[in-house]
C-alpha cells in the first residue's frame, strides 16, 4: 500500500469537507473609487522612496496572500461609470450607465449582496468618505433610474432596515429630482426610526445600542465629501474614524456577524484632477481602513473576509513618464490639494489684486515645493506665469474643469509640473477601462484568485459566506 499517497487523499478529502462548512461572519467589502493598480503601485513606490529606496514598500493590502483582477465594463459602455459599476459590485449584474441597482430600464430593482447578508440575520453597515446617497453607496440599499435622484436615494434608507450608514452628508437634502421641494431628508429618516448623530467622535463615545444609525460630518463642514487626506486636520472627520466607528458599532454585542461595505470615494475625485499628489495621501489614507479591518482580522481569522478592489480605474495613471528615473518622492512637497491651492490663489486675488509673479510664485512654491525645493523647468514656468497675467493683470480668471472640481488654471497647472517632475503621467480626466485590481484574505478568501468580472466579486463574497444571493 502507498501510505503517503493515501494519507494525502485522505488530508485532501478532510480538507475539502473542512473548507465546504467554513464561512466568513464578519465581511469586509472595501472599495477603492477609481483606485487602478497603479494608484496602488504609485504608494509602493513612492513609500519606498521616502525611505532611500528603489523599488517597492509593500502595503498591508498588496500582502494579502489571495489576488486577482477584474473587467469594469457596464452593459451600455466599454468605460462605466459609478452608477452602474457600483452597481456590478453590489449586486453582481451589469446595468445602464447612470443607473443604481436597477435593470437597464431602470424598472426592476435588484437585490444588493448587503440585503442577502441582512436576510441571513447579519448587521449591516454601509459607509463613504463622500455623500450617503452617491453612486457606490447608494448601490447597496437603492433603487433609482438615475444616480441623480439624490433624494430618492436617501429616502431608500429606512426600507433598507440596515444598522449603519455613514458619510459626509446628502447632496439634496430637501429637493426632489424634479425640483420639488419636500420635508427634509433629516426629519424623514428620523421619522422614521434612524437616529442622526453627527462628528469624527460620535462612535467613540457612544455606539447608540439597539439603534439604527445615520453617521454624518459636522453641520459646518461640506455636505458632498470629508474634506481630501492632505487637506485633513487632526480635528476632522476621517474615512478611518468611520471605519473604526463602523466595526465597533457592528460587532458590539453581536455573535451573528456583519457585512461592511467601506468606499474610499475621493480616491476618483483628485485622479479626475490628474492631482498626483493628493490622489496618493487619498491610496493612503484608504490603506488605513484596510489596516482597521486587518486588525479585526487578526483577532478573528477563522470568521472574517476582507475583499478589497474598485468599481473602476479613474486618470489612466502612468508610473514613468519617459526617463528610466521614478520621482514620485516630489509628490511629499505638496502640501494642500489642487483645490485648496486654488482657493489661496483667490484669496490672493481677493486681497491683493496687484499681486506681483513673485507673490504667487511664493504661494505656489510653499505649498508645492515647486521653484524652492523643485526645479521648474522654463516651459511649465512660462505656461504658469501667462496664466497668472491673464488672471492678475488682465483680470481674466482662467479656470480648469473636472467632474468635481473647477480649479484655478494657475493652481491646476502647477500640479501638473509636479505630476511630470514626479514621473507620473495621466491619459484622461475621466475613468478608463483598465483592469481594476482584488485583494481578499480570510475564510474563502481563495475562490479570488483568478481574473474575473466586476459582476462575479459579490457574486464571490456570496458564495464565501453561504448567502442567498
Amino acid at each position: 500500500m502507498n501510505y503517503k499517497s493515501t494519507f494525502a487523499s485522505i488530508f485532501l478529502f478532510l480538507f475539502v469537507i473542512a473548507s465546504g462548512f467554513a464561512q466568513p461572519k464578519y465581511i469586509f467589502y472595501l472599495i477603492g473609487d477609481g483606485m487602478g493598480l497603479n494608484h496602488v503601485n504609485l504608494a509602493e513606490i513612492y513609500t519606498a522612496e521616502t525611505q532611500g529606496r528603489i523599488g517597492y514598500q509593500p502595503l498591508v493590502l498588496t500582502q494579502f496572500p489571495h489576488v486577482g483582477f477584474a473587467s469594469s465594463n457596464s452593459l451600455t459602455h466599454g468605460v462605466t461609470d459609478s452608477g452602474a459599476g457600483g452597481t456590478a459590485l453590489a449586486v453582481g449584474r451589469k446595468t445602464r450607465n447612470g443607473n443604481i441597482g436597477t435593470d437597464s430600464l431602470g424598472t426592476t430593482p435588484y437585490k444588493s449582496i448587503a440585503f442577502a447578508a441582512k436576510e441571513k440575520g447579519l448587521k449591516v453597515g454601509i459607509t463613504t468618505s463622500v455623500s450617503v446617497d452617491h453612486a457606490t453607496p447608494a448601490a447597496f440599499y437603492a433603487h433609482q433610474p438615475s444616480r441623480n435622484n439624490y433624494y430618492e436615494i436617501a429616502s431608500e434608507i429606512p426600507k433598507s432596515g440596515f444598522d449603519l450608514f455613514a458619510g459626509a452628508g446628502f447632496l439634496k437634502p430637501t429637493t426632489t429630482h424634479d425640483k420639488n421641494e419636500v420635508t427634509d431628508i433629516h426629519t424623514q429618516l428620523e421619522k422614521q426610526g434612524y437616529k442622526i448623530v453627527r462628528g469624527k467622535d460620535a462612535l467613540s463615545k457612544d455606539i447608540y445600542e439597539g439603534k439604527n444609525i445615520v453617521w454624518l460630518n459636522k453641520e459646518s463642514e461640506a455636505k458632498d465629501a470629508l474634506k481630501f487626506a492632505i487637506d485633513q486636520k487632526e480635528d476632522d472627520m476621517s474615512l478611518e474614524d468611520i471605519t473604526r466607528g463602523a466595526i465597533k458599532k457592528l460587532s458590539y454585542k453581536n455573535d451573528k456577524g456583519f457585512f461592511l461595505m467601506v468606499e474610499g470615494g475621493k480616491i476618483d475625485w483628485s485622479a479626475h484632477s490628474n492631482d498626483g499628489a493628493t490622489t496618493l495621501k487619498e491610496v493612503l489614507d484608504f490603506h488605513k481602513t484596510i489596516k482597521a479591518a486587518y486588525e479585526f482580522y487578526l483577532k478573528h481569522p477563522k470568521e472574517t473576509l476582507i475583499v478589497v478592489t474598485a468599481d473602476h480605474e479613474t486618470g489612466g495613471l502612468s508610473l514613468g513618464n519617459g526617463s528610466s528615473t521614478l520621482n514620485t518622492i516630489a509628490l511629499g512637497y505638496q502640501k494642500v490639494s489642487q483645490g485648496t491651492l486654488s482657493t489661496l490663489i483667490g484669496k490672493l486675488r481677493e486681497t491683493n489684486s496687484n499681486a506681483t509673479w513673485e507673490d504667487v510664485k511664493n504661494l505656489i512654491a510653499e505649498n508645492t515645493g515647486l521653484w524652492t525645493k523643485l526645479k521648474v523647468p522654463s516651459s511649465d514656468e512660462k505656461e504658469i506665469k501667462e496664466a497668472y497675467e491673464k488672471s492678475f493683470i488682465n483680470h481674466e480668471n482662467e479656470t480648469s474643469k473636472s467632474l468635481y472640481a473647477n480649479d484655478d488654471k494657475i493652481a491646476s497647472l502647477s500640479v501638473k509640473a509636479l505630476n511630470k517632475i514626479a514621473s507620473l503621467g495621466w491619459s484622461s480626466t475621466n475613468h478608463t477601462a483598465a483592469y481594476v485590481p482584488v485583494f481578499a484574505i480570510g475564510v474563502g478568501a481563495e475562490i479570488f484568485n483568478s481574473k474575473m468580472d466586476n459582476t462575479d466579486i459579490p457574486k464571490k463574497i456570496a458564495q464565501a459566506a453561504k448567502l442567498n444571493f
